[in-house]
């Protein structure tokens, strides 16, 4: 009998990915399932930038690329960088992928070896430590606190740094918390780093438009942080395209260079229309962005009051993205009828099942008191899905 490989057993199916598809197959038997999981905006990708991807195909865009994209969308993406984040790279360093978190995969594929150690603060993406996880690393997990706004601190990362630590890998805005490090929060973490050269670290900036408190700030931008900062980004997020697939790396030359001789035996270039809509997206005015993020800001204020008044629920003010992550560890050890919970896990299929509100347990996150709740859904879906929370979280004794 045939064997799979090995390296399956280290990893599993990302609970975000699994709790779309239940409420998929539930919405299929004809339930009502109010989806608070899915992290995707659900706006339409701006007309502008459709029109320039019909361009392209009208234009005979249609043939292979360059693996690392086609040189006007690296310049694109080296435009933006500077013009946004006030970061000089030249378009050599730029990697152009097919997602952002193939992005994430060149980048630990070509720093992480077996035995390597990567510190990852929690909660975080799910994807970070199963990447490392293939590569035979050792994740180092730095826990935060609701009460500290999921954010660690300059001294919880020194104490998790070790001679054997290779990356440091986070989201900011964060994925699931919404968390968003402030320039002197990131300035304190860049003075640790400081002190020990050997680690790179990975900057996820694929929320950086969905910001609600200023102008995003990004770690590459200190003294001696570029050099071995890997940003990355796409247009999932910003510029409500998470269908066409494109994300990008900004990194030291040698790394930009590995990550395209990876990505050279894995996929190649992507889609070279989805590159040329991208040009547009990256180097032109950012209204609909904008205006995409002034809707979500009213959805974060109606969600953050409305979840405040449900008995039982720890609520933050989160200052990006679109997810609220309340502590829900009030719930365990309580039931109603045939349901009892004893962990988020349970609360999830409660909800689920009984309220028909589809969230994301947060052990998927290393946060196991909490539930990610995403509000990239209309308002009159957030109304009602709340309104089902109260009537249900209401119900447990």
């Amino acid at each position: 009998m045939n064997q799979l490989a090995e390296r399956l057993s280290r990893i599993s199916e990302p609970q975000t990915i699994k709790m779309a598809k239940l409420g998929r197959e539930l919405r299929a038997q004809g339930i009502d399932i109010v989806d608070l999981s899915i992290g995707e905006p659900d706006f339409d990708t701006p007309e502008h930038i459709r029109e320039a991807a019909k361009k392209a195909i009208d234009e005979g865009f249609t043939h292979y690329t360059p693996v690392a994209g086609y040189a006007e969308v690296r310049q694109a993406v080296v435009h933006k960088l500077k013009r946004d984040n006030g970061l000089d790279y030249t378009p050599e360093q730029i990697v152009v992928t097919t997602g952002a978190k193939q992005s994430l995969a060149n980048v630990v594929l070509s720093i992480v070896n077996p035995g390597d150690e990567v510190i990852i603060p929690t909660p975080y993406w799910v994807t970070y430590s199963e990447q490392v996880a293939l590569c035979q690393g050792t994740v180092v997990f730095v826990p935060s606190s609701i009460e500290n706004n999921y954010k660690i601190t300059p001294e919880q990362l020194e104490a998790a740094i070790t001679p054997k630590t290779r990356l440091f890998m986070f989201s900011s805005p964060c994925n699931p918390t919404g968390s968003v490090y402030s320039k002197s929060e990131l300035e304190g973490l860049a003075a640790v780093f400081a002190k020990h050269p050997q680690i790179f670290i990975i900057s996820d900036e694929i929320y950086e438009y969905i910001n609600y408190v200023g102008k995003h700030e990004s770690i590459a931008q200190f003294p001696g942080m570029k050099e071995r900062t890997i940003v990355i980004n796409g247009l999932s997020k910003g510029f409500a395209m998470t269908g066409w697939r494109l994300g990008y790396l900004a990194a030291p030359l040698d790394i930009a260079k590995a990550c395209d001789k990876i990505q050279s035996q894995f996929t190649s270039a992507t889609c070279s229309i989805t590159q040329r809509a991208a040009i547009t997206a990256l180097t032109g005015e950012l209204t609909t962005a904008e205006n995409m993020v002034a809707e979500f800001k009213k959805r974060r204020a109606y969600i953050h009051e409305a979840l405040q008044t449900i008995p039982g629920l720890k609520v933050n003010d989160p200052e990006g993205a679109f997810y609220m992550f309340p502590d829900i560890s009030a719930f365990f050890n309580k039931s109603f009828e045939d349901a009892h919970i004893k962990n988020a896990d349970d609360l999830c299929m409660y909800l689920l099942h009984k309220a028909h509100v589809s969230v994301v347990t947060g052990v998927a996150f290393q946060q196991p008191n909490c539930i990610r709740l995403s509000y990239a859904t209309s308002m009159a879906n957030l109304e009602k899905g709340v309104a089902r929370l109260k009537e249900w979280l209401g119900k447990l004794k």
